[in-house]
């Protein structure tokens, strides 16, 4: 037999997570947009979250903007937020008006409202686009509004200009 001990595992675990603590925490803290230069030049794909009630539209946007290299999560309304929202940052918020239960103007000034979320670019996407929806989207702090329908072309654009 031998001298050997057994390992405390759990006093080591905590040393690790001290240290671990403590570096994180020296760490110097990136703003959004060295963030978001340092992912495109990584050529890391952007996240977007897209929020849109109507099943068939959202299918077909999440396959088209996954085709054109983006990373997409989606929800059907405000109520999903707390699954989607995790640890991976989001780069762009697309968002449609005519939600049930909480509307895209209302989600949108919550949305802008909170000190994590509010620097991250809001597009509105909407068959509801009249002068004053637009105005109203604007004011709230979104940085687009593009009416439904649209040519993917232009979505592409916008959200290339904005990224």
């Amino acid at each position: 037999m031998s001298d050997r001990k057994k390992i405390n595992v759990e006093s080591l675990v905590k040393e690790i997570e001290k240290l671990t603590k403590k570096n994180i925490s020296d760490k110097d803290i990136v703003s959004l947009e060295d963030y978001r230069k340092l992912k495109k030049k990584n050529k890391e794909p952007f996240h977007v979250l897209f929020i849109d009630d109507d099943e068939s539209f959202r299918r077909a946007l999440v396959r088209f903007l996954e085709s054109e290299g983006y990373r997409v999560t989606a929800a059907t309304d405000g109520t999903q937020l707390d699954k989607v929202l995790g640890d991976d940052p989001i780069d762009l918020i697309l968002l449609d008006v005519g939600l049930p239960w909480v509307n895209g103007y209302e989600l949108a000034t919550i949305l802008k409202g909170h000190k994590d979320l509010k620097s991250i670019p809001l597009v509105f996407v909407s068959g509801k686009a009249t002068d004053l929806d637009i105005q109203k989207g604007k004011n709230i702090g979104a940085d687009d509004f593009i009416p439904k329908p649209f040519e993917l072309e232009d979505l592409k654009e916008r959200l290339a200009r904005l990224l």
